[in-house]
C-alpha cells in the first residue's frame, strides 16, 4: 500500500509540475501588423504564463522569427519577427513551445490602405479644432456606465465640491453626430484628446492610459474611432491623434506585474518628482542631473514615468504610434508632455513615424513661453546638439503668452508685434500651432479685459502665421474658469441637461452667434483666399493704436488692420511700400468694394474684423 501511495504521489507531483510549466498566451501587442510596411521587422510583446525557455515559429516562411527576447518575468516574452515583402494579408499561426507544452495563437497580417491618400498631414492651410470628447457631446448614453470601470458619469456635475472633475459622458459618437457642425464652422482638422482606455480615477481627460491599444469603452470602441476618421475624411476633416509616450496610468496592469524591473523609472513608492525647468535641455550651463529629473521624474504620482532607455519600451512606443496611424488612417500626431521624454529616443521615434508615412505631421506639446527655449525643440533648430528632434511642429506657447498679456491688458499691441518679430529664432515658424487658449489654460473669454482685445486676438490667431488651433466652444464664447474641470465645461447642447443647443444657430444666444459668426467668417475666408493661411506675413510696428500686417501670396495681397482704440480712419501712407499700385480694396467681411482714396486715408466701417483684399 505504501509503494502504491508513493507511486501515486510521484505521478501527481510530475503532473502538477508539468501543469505549472504549461505555456499560455493572454494577448499580444501590437494585436496585428500590415503587409507592405517599411517597418517590417517588429517586436511582439507576448503576455501569458511560463514564457521562459521557449521556441517560437509561424506556419509560414513569410513570417520569420528572428529572436526570442526572454526577460526575468516569465509572464512576458518579446519576440522579434520579420514580415516578408511577399507576405499576404491573412491569419498566421504562431506556435510557442517549451519542454512540456505548446500554445498556438492566430496573428493577423492586414491589408494596407493607400497611405498617401489617407494620411493627409496638417499645415498652415488648416485650422485645428481641439475637442475633449468627454465634454463635447454625449451621443451614446448606453456607455455612460460600464461595468468594471473606475468612475461613471457624474450627471449632476457637482462631484468633488463642484470642480467638475468627474466624467460627463461625452463620447466618439457625440463627435460624429456633429461633424457637419464642425465642417460648417470652417475648421479643417480635429485634434481629439486621448481616446485610449483610462480605467482609473479622475481620468475624463484621457492622459492616464491603462491600455495603449484599445479605445476607452465609455467613449466607444476601436471600430467606432476608425469609423469617425473615415466619416471625417469624407467631409473634408482631418484627425490628429493625441498620443502620450512619457507616462501612463497608475492602474495600468503593468504596475502590478512589470514586464521588466526597469520598465518604469522608480517605483510607485519611491520616484523622482518631475522637474518642470524645461530650459535645462538648451541651457549650456545645466548639469545632467537636472535633465534626469525632467526625463525620469513622474509628471504626477498617478502617472508612472516609462523608461524610454529600455529597448523593449522604445519599440513598444514606436510600434504603438504607427499602429494607430495605420489602423485608423490618422493624419497627424499631437505628442503630449514632449520635453519630459528622453529626447534622443523621441528623435528616433519621430523619424521612424515620418519615414513610414511622410505625409503625416507631428506637433509636440512644449509648454514654455520662452521663444528661445521653445525653438530648440523644432526640427533643424539653430541650437546645435548631436541629434535633430525631427519634430516639424510645436505648440506656440510663446505667442499664446503674448496674446494673454495683450487681451488681459498687461501688454499692448506692441507685445504681439515683438512676439512675431522673434520668429527669426524658429527654423519654420509657419509650422507652429498657435492659439489663444487650449484645454490646459483658462479660456480667452475668462481672461479678456474687453471684447475689442478678445476679437483682435482671435483675428490675429486666424490670419497671421502658423497653424491656428481653436478650443471647443470658444467659437460660442464659453467663459469657463481657471480650474481644469471647469475650463473644460460641457459644450451647450451636447448633453441632456443642457439649457440650450449652441450647435444650432436658431438656439444660440445673440452673443454666442456674435462669436460664432466672427470666427466662422474668417475661417471661410482662409479657404477662399490662400494668402490668409499661407501667405508671407509683412508687419509694421504698432502706430496710433493700429497694428497692421499684410499677407502676400503671388498676386494676392491682403491687409489686416488690428484697431485697439476708437479711431474711425487709418492713414495707409504709413505702409506705402506695400500699397504701391493699389487702386481699390474689398472688405472681405461685408463684401463691399471701395476705390482707394488718393490720400490713402480709409474709413473703417463697423466693429471689424478689418480684412481687406487689395486690388
Amino acid at each position: 500500500m505504501l509503494k502504491i501511495c508513493s507511486k501515486m504521489c510521484f505521478f501527481l507531483s510530475i503532473t502538477f509540475s508539468l501543469l505549472a510549466q504549461e505555456i499560455s498566451i493572454n494577448k499580444i501587442e501590437p494585436p496585428n501588423w500590415w503587409e507592405g510596411m517599411k517597418l517590417n521587422t517588429i517586436q511582439l510583446m507576448v503576455y501569458g504564463k511560463n514564457l521562459k525557455n521557449i521556441n517560437a515559429s509561424f506556419n509560414s516562411d513569410e513570417i520569420k522569427v528572428i529572436k526570442i527576447n526572454e526577460v526575468s518575468n516569465p509572464d512576458y516574452a518579446f519576440i522579434d519577427i520579420e514580415i516578408s515583402k511577399n507576405c499576404k494579408p491573412g491569419s498566421y499561426l504562431l506556435t510557442l513551445k517549451n519542454s512540456s507544452s505548446k500554445c498556438e495563437y492566430k496573428y493577423s497580417i492586414s491589408k494596407r490602405e493607400n497611405s498617401a491618400k489617407i494620411h493627409q498631414g496638417f499645415s498652415n492651410d488648416d485650422a485645428v479644432y481641439l475637442i475633449m470628447p468627454d465634454r463635447f457631446a454625449n451621443g451614446d448614453t448606453s456607455n455612460d456606465k460600464v461595468p468594471g470601470f473606475a468612475d461613471a458619469v457624474d450627471f449632476d456635475r457637482s462631484w468633488n465640491n463642484n470642480k467638475s472633475i468627474g466624467r460627463h459622458g461625452g463620447d466618439i459618437q457625440g463627435i460624429m453626430d456633429h461633424l457637419d457642425y464642425l465642417k460648417n464652422l470652417g475648421v479643417t482638422a480635429l485634434w481629439i484628446t486621448p481616446v485610449v482606455e483610462n480605467n482609473t480615477f479622475i481620468s475624463y481627460h484621457g492622459y492616464v492610459s491603462t491600455d495603449y491599444y484599445n479605445v476607452d469603452k465609455r467613449l466607444g470602441s476601436n471600430e467606432l474611432y476608425k469609423k469617425l476618421v473615415i466619416e471625417a475624411h469624407n467631409k473634408g476633416l482631418k484627425i490628429i491623434f493625441d498620443h502620450v509616450a512619457n507616462h501612463f496610468g497608475i492602474e495600468h496592469p503593468w504596475i502590478k506585474d512589470l514586464p521588466t524591473p526597469d520598465w518604469i523609472n522608480g517605483t510607485p513608492e519611491k520616484h523622482l518628482p518631475a522637474n518642470h525647468n524645461k530650459e535645462s535641455f538648451s541651457d549650456v550651463h545645466s548639469d545632467s542631473a537636472s535633465i534626469v529629473k525632467i526625463t525620469q521624474g513622474w509628471f504626477a504620482d498617478n502617472m508612472p514615468d516609462i523608461n524610454q532607455k529600455n529597448p523593449f519600451v522604445q519599440k513598444y512606443i514606436i510600434q504603438n504610434t504607427i499602429w494607430w496611424t495605420e489602423y485608423s488612417g490618422l493624419d497627424g500626431i499631437r505628442e503630449d508632455t514632449y520635453p519630459y521624454n528622453d529626447q534622443k529616443f523621441m528623435s528616433t521615434w519621430a523619424k521612424t513615424i515620418l519615414d513610414e508615412d511622410p505625409t503625416l505631421n507631428i506637433v509636440a506639446e512644449v509648454w514654455t513661453g520662452d521663444f528661445a527655449y521653445l525653438s530648440s525643440f523644432q526640427k533643424n533648430s539653430f541650437y546645435k546638439k548631436d541629434f535633430d528632434s525631427n519634430i516639424p511642429s510645436l505648440t506656440d506657447f510663446g505667442l499664446r503668452d503674448s496674446f494673454w498679456k495683450y487681451y488681459t491688458g498687461e501688454g499692448s499691441l506692441n507685445t504681439i508685434y515683438e512676439a512675431f518679430a522673434k520668429d527669426f529664432i524658429y527654423p519654420n515658424p509657419e509650422q507652429l500651432m498657435i492659439f489663444v487658449d487650449n484645454h490646459d489654460v483658462a479660456r480667452i473669454k475668462f481672461y479678456a479685459k474687453n471684447d475689442t482685445k478678445l476679437f483682435n486676438s482671435l483675428q490675429m490667431m486666424l490670419t497671421s502665421r502658423g497653424i491656428p488651433q481653436i478650443l471647443y466652444a470658444t467659437e460660442v464664447g464659453m467663459k469657463g474658469a481657471e480650474e481644469h474641470g471647469l475650463l473644460r465645461s460641457d459644450f451647450p447642447g451636447g448633453f441632456s441637461n443642457s439649457t440650450h443647443n449652441a450647435f444650432k444657430k436658431e438656439e444660440r444666444t445673440k452673443e454666442e452667434n456674435k462669436y460664432y459668426d466672427f470666427i466662422s467668417n474668417i475661417l471661410k475666408l482662409r479657404k477662399e483666399y490662400p494668402a490668409l493661411s499661407k501667405g508671407k506675413m509683412v508687419h509694421y510696428p504698432p502706430l496710433n493704436d493700429f497694428y497692421v500686417y499684410f499677407k502676400i501670396l503671388g498676386n494676392e495681397r491682403i491687409l489686416n488692420i488690428i484697431k485697439d482704440g476708437n479711431q474711425k480712419e487709418i492713414d495707409l501712407n504709413n505702409y506705402s511700400d506695400n500699397m504701391k499700385g493699389v487702386k481699390a480694396y474689398k472688405d472681405l467681411i461685408s463684401g463691399n468694394e471701395f476705390k482707394m482714396p488718393d490720400n490713402k486715408n480709409i474709413k473703417l466701417q463697423g466693429e471689424g474684423p478689418y480684412i481687406f483684399l487689395l486690388k
